[in-house]
């Protein structure tokens, strides 16, 4: 897959075909849109272009709003993106200024000028242009204006899913995981270095390994316990995670960390990223460190049980 950057004419895509919009998670619902988008450059012997926007709108169009956290950053979008068949993927900078391009501009300048769009895949509710007026109707009545042909998935087809990025969010933010896993039909995750941390764990006899994940924007799961997969470039293996505030502790702020089963290596400094299979409780304060250790050897057991039974 190629990515392309700024905003001039991108040359040689052949027949480009055509999807655009944010795709945070590209979850199942946006992959009906992608298989469509691959079905249709196969039957015309074109390309696959996908337009996305970055950073969100949402971020530039209510800069002081930090609410929204997205499902993936825009490393992890691009994998998903090339693995689920995009030949070229299009980043356009989300400004001020590109915010208030009209339907036609829009059409003329990203579609037509710099793409050379021959048919555009769109789901029913894809808005675009100032203030999200443009949609269907503008791409159907510019079309033989601009020499495109048009398709929306339709309505029926996407609801029947029933999945949004914001379904997802919401599944996430309740540390539902597995629920999100389905939405997503593949196991949530989060990317960080492995930092230094205060080695509480090795004292409880779970040494962690601490994870300090650099997009401020990311969605973190609700805090508690969970079982998850721990994965760099070389190898996949099974661990207990904690993200909270380590209350029996004394904990000052929160913190994701990560005991990694039957491993001792030295990964200070080092890239990983964590999948999410299932939650097993949610965060507590115990009465004594003796407590939390008893607790902790429940954990294990569950966690093992549950990885155990996801292979």
């Amino acid at each position: 897959m190629k990515i392309h950057l700024g905003t001039e004419p991108i040359k040689g895509i052949k027949n480009a075909i055509v999807t655009s919009g944010t795709f945070d998670g590209v979850h199942i619902g946006h992959r009906k849109i992608l298989k469509r988008l691959r079905e249709v450059a196969n039957q015309t012997n074109g390309e696959t272009v996908m337009i996305t926007y970055w950073p969100h709108p949402r971020m530039v169009l209510n800069p002081l709003d930090n609410s929204l956290k997205l499902l993936s950053t825009f490393p992890e979008k691009a994998n998903l993106l090339e693995k689920y068949g995009v030949d070229h993927l299009v980043k356009i900078p989300f400004t001020q200024e590109f915010s208030q391009m009209s339907a036609e501009e829009y059409i003329r300048v990203v579609l037509h000028d710099r793409i050379q769009t021959s048919h555009i895949i769109t789901g029913y509710d894809h808005r675009f242009g100032k203030n999200r007026q443009g949609g269907l109707e503008d791409l159907v009545n510019y079309a033989t204006k601009y020499h495109y042909e048009v398709e929306e998935i339709p309505r029926q087809d996407i609801d029947e899913i029933g999945v949004s990025s914001t379904k997802i969010r919401t599944a996430l933010e309740a540390g539902d995981v597995k629920l999100a896993n389905q939405y997503l039909n593949r196991p949530y995750s989060v990317t960080g270095m492995v930092v230094k941390g205060k080695q509480l764990g090795r004292t409880l006899g779970y040494p962690t390994a601490n994870i300090s994940v650099k997009e401020n924007y990311k969605l973190i799961p609700a805090d508690g316990i969970y079982a998850v997969k721990v994965c760099n470039k070389y190898k996949k293996r099974d661990g207990m995670l904690n993200i909270g505030h380590r209350p029996t502790v004394g904990g000052e702020h929160k913190t994701i960390e990560v005991h990694i089963f039957d491993f001792d290596d030295d990964i200070y400094n080092s890239e990983i990223s964590l999948e999410f299979i299932d939650h097993v409780r949610e965060e507590v304060r115990f009465d004594s460190i003796d407590k939390l250790k008893q607790q902790l050897k429940k954990d294990e057991k569950s966690v093992r049980a549950i990885l155990s039974y996801s292979k």
